[in-house]
């Protein structure tokens, strides 16, 4: 490697961000698994773990079945945790960066539990694909669903939210604000927010009301599987989606998953904790660049670069 380009492993602070639900899309991941050895063998033990081949779904759709829950939780960790892997190995150890913290959104929480060495990757993946079926089948008794809003703060979506039955269900940053909840409620919450000025409301592709009190009866059932599962210790701190601090047990950890299923995901407030603890190195690792465009609203000054497969692909990792 050249002297001249800068090692990732030099910054002052790194985290890892591992991205959620929504990021899915055909064909991810099959370049990469075609290309990567580690790649390949995340995706042939995700197969394995789970007992159906999962990387089909990923790699050549329909999109209808990668969009449900129950596909779409696993088989965007599954890609997390191959790029993950891919870039360590093109890296390698002198020069792949070392993260002071771990972060992910929403299901992105469950593949920075790997990262830290909490749960192993079979295990996590049983988990995610099971937390997505409770979720799934939270949605079918409460039809619901999830819409971001731009260019309204937090304080207007309350208030919004008390006057509709909707709920906000993620604070992205200052005028990105995702509000959930059953047909009717939702409704009524995009035709008040556009009438208080929203510049912009987007659909999320996910099936149900994440993140509300309609999840109530996955975080019951999910309270019960992780009873089921030996989690280690972080050798990582992960920041938590709930309170946007650093999780340090594994005790601790298990609350905060089941606690997240049906409350709000705090990603502003976990972003600038990170910041605030010297963090300047941002990695998003997974399907997309969402995290990134969030960090942008959040914190232009900080500096992101994006690990996606087709960024890997790209080479654009020889770039750091």
């Amino acid at each position: 490697m050249s002297t001249q380009r800068r090692r990732a492993s030099d910054s002052p602070k790194a985290a890892y961000l591992f991205p959620g639900q929504g990021t899915q899309y055909v064909g991810m991941g099959k370049q990469l698994s075609e290309q990567s050895a580690v790649a390949r063998e995340v995706f042939q033990q995700v197969d394995e773990a789970l007992g159906i081949p999962l990387s089909q779904v990923m790699f050549e759709g329909p999109q209808e079945e990668l969009t449900k829950t129950i596909n779409a939780q696993p088989a965007i960790m599954a890609v997390s945790l191959a790029c993950l892997k891919t870039m360590a190995e093109t890296l390698g150890p002198d020069d792949a960066p070392r993260p002071s913290f771990v972060a992910g959104h929403s299901l992105g929480e469950y593949t920075a539990l790997v990262a830290a060495n909490v749960v192993g990757i079979s295990d996590a993946v049983r988990l995610v694909r099971e937390r997505g079926r409770l979720m799934q089948q939270a949605s079918e008794m409460r039809i619901g669903g999830m819409v971001a809003v731009l260019g309204l703060d937090e304080l207007t979506l309350e208030e919004v939210c008390r006057e509709t039955g909707a709920t906000i269900s993620n604070v992205n940053a200052d005028d990105q604000v995702v509000i959930a909840g059953d047909r009717v409620a939702l409704a009524r919450a995009m035709d008040l927010a556009a009438l208080r000025g929203a510049k912009r409301l987007i659909r999320l592709q996910v099936s149900g009301a994440f993140h509300t009190p309609l999840m109530q009866s996955a975080a019951d059932g999910m309270a019960d599987v992780l009873g089921s599962v030996e989690f280690q210790d972080p050798q990582i701190p992960v920041v938590a989606n709930c309170t946007g601090h650093p999780l340090k047990t594994a005790d601790a950890i298990k609350e905060e998953l089941v606690h997240q299923i049906s409350g709000c995901v705090q990603w502003q407030r976990s972003v600038l904790y990170m910041t605030g603890a010297g963090v300047t190195d941002f990695y998003e690792i997974g399907p997309g660049r969402v995290l990134t465009a969030m960090m942008k609203r959040i914190n232009a000054d900080a500096r992101v670069t994006g690990m996606s497969d087709r960024s890997l692909l790209a080479a654009q990792v020889m770039a750091l």
